[in-house]
């Protein structure tokens, strides 16, 4: 079975999606992150993927306390990325009661990863974005020039069990998925692989479906479900289905 976790990206204390990642083609859906979270979670979701798109451009957290609300009134599990780039700022936001979080930009530190993967058991998710699958970092605007196929092989031994993979080229396009860059990551990590970016319609959840016995673990879809374009519930009904 495949996960379908939608995606909550909040900016400003509002509800958005960018396009890209860029800063300046931003969408507001709504004003009142906890409303969508509790809509979401209607759905019977097992987890929420929120992301503090002010906290990845900052470098620490900025939206946590409306987090911490989504994460005390929800039954789903919450996701946090956006920030975590210190032991301080993941062990904050572990306290405000989020299961799990996403380590972006430190990732490339395996020092770091390794360390916190250790202290926060099962609690820590790596979070890889690539364009043309080269790494970037810091909210997606600074070129790592690190391949994500050789980032994936060098964090393995971090312990970690999770890699959140998200395509920036396809991130809020709604062209969906870049199957061929997924399928090299599939093909190289023996981790946990959730994809994200461009999913954008039933179609695209069923071709990841089919890359369950690849090694997927779950799809993570934000633009497509507020626009409509995505059914939530028929989403997770193909996804629940055994192969």
């Amino acid at each position: 079975m495949i996960q379908v976790i939608p995606a909550i990206d909040i900016k400003g204390g509002k509800v958005v999606r960018l396009v890209q990642g860029a800063a300046d083609r931003e969408t507001v859906y709504s004003d009142d992150p906890l409303e969508v979270a509790e809509r979401l979670a209607s759905f019977k979701v097992g987890l929420i993927h929120v992301v503090d798109l002010d906290g990845a451009l900052e470098g620490k957290p900025k939206n946590l306390g409306i987090v911490k609300k989504i994460a005390e009134s929800v039954k789903p599990k919450v996701e946090f990325g956006g920030g975590a780039r210190d032991e301080k700022s993941i062990r904050a936001i572990l306290d405000a009661g989020i299961a799990k979080v996403v380590v972006g930009t430190k990732a490339l530190d395996e020092e770091f990863l390794t360390k916190v993967v250790s202290k926060f058991k099962g609690r820590i998710v790596a979070g890889i974005d690539a364009r043309e699958g080269i790494v970037y970092t810091k909210g997606w605007v600074a070129d790592t020039g690190i391949k994500a196929v050789d980032l994936v092989k060098r964090i393995e031994g971090s312990g970690i069990d999770t890699i959140n993979y998200t395509d920036i080229a396809t991130d809020g396009m709604l062209q969906g998925p870049n199957l061929e860059s997924l399928k090299i990551i599939l093909g190289s990590a023996k981790l946990k692989v959730v994809a994200s970016g461009g999913i954008s319609r039933i179609e695209d959840v069923k071709n990841l479906k089919a890359l369950e016995k690849d090694g997927l673990a779950g799809m993570i879809i934000g633009k497509a479900i507020y626009e409509k374009r995505i059914d939530l519930a028929e989403a997770i009904r193909i996804c629940s289905q055994k192969e």
